[in-house]
């Protein structure tokens, strides 16, 4: 334990995800050891990404405008929806320039042990998005997790009346992967998702 600001510090930093004790306490001494022109512009960075960054009207992405980049882009194909669970799957998918439909942030996933429902989530405003019946295909791309799968299950419900097309990405074997560290249920997703090979 250290004294006032420091130990204040620490416990801030441990509150973030994915950082525990120690890496609070590496961190923190790394501040106190920078520069104090570093430390001002961290600070500044955490103050303006506040202030300036809010979500999509229409997505729920991150944006510093009222329109997220993607869906700001007239090029993006307005008939398909990917919808993901956080802003940092959008990142994921982008960067496989696999994608050139738009997306729908849930803002999370169906957790109810941890007393999340699907009002809490942006799935009234994804039902909302297809009403005016543009888009076709609707991709669930939640995480490979019960929380994931709970949810793309309960999206598939809710949307298979619209009568377009709900499709989930395929799951299955990493590559470089080897077949005896494979899970049960990863090996058996894989043989689900199995495609033809041609010639």
């Amino acid at each position: 334990m250290y004294e006032g600001v420091v130990q204040d510090l620490i416990d801030e930093l441990g509150a973030l995800p994915g950082i525990g004790p120690k890496s609070a306490q590496r961190i923190a001494f790394h501040i106190l050891a920078a520069d104090p022109a570093d430390v001002r512009r961290l600070a500044k960075a955490l103050l303006e990404v506040k202030e300036k960054v809010q979500f999509c009207r229409i997505c729920f992405n991150v944006a510093q405008g009222e329109l997220c980049r993607i869906c700001a882009d007239p090029r993006r194909d307005l008939t398909v929806i990917c919808v993901v669970e956080e802003s940092k799957d959008v990142v994921a998918i982008e960067r496989t320039r696999e994608f050139r439909g738009r997306y729908h942030v849930l803002g999370g996933a169906i957790n109810p042990i941890g007393g999340i429902g699907p009002d809490d989530l942006h799935i009234r405003e994804l039902i909302a998005r297809l009403a005016d019946g543009s888009v076709t295909e609707l991709i669930l791309a939640t995480d490979p997790n019960t929380e994931g799968e709970v949810t793309a299950s309960y999206l598939a419900r809710q949307i298979g009346p619209m009568g377009l097309t709900v499709s989930r990405l395929a799951s299955g074997l990493p590559m470089g992967g080897d077949l005896e560290w494979a899970d049960e249920v990863t090996l058996g997703r894989a043989f689900e998702g199995r495609r033809t090979v041609s010639p």
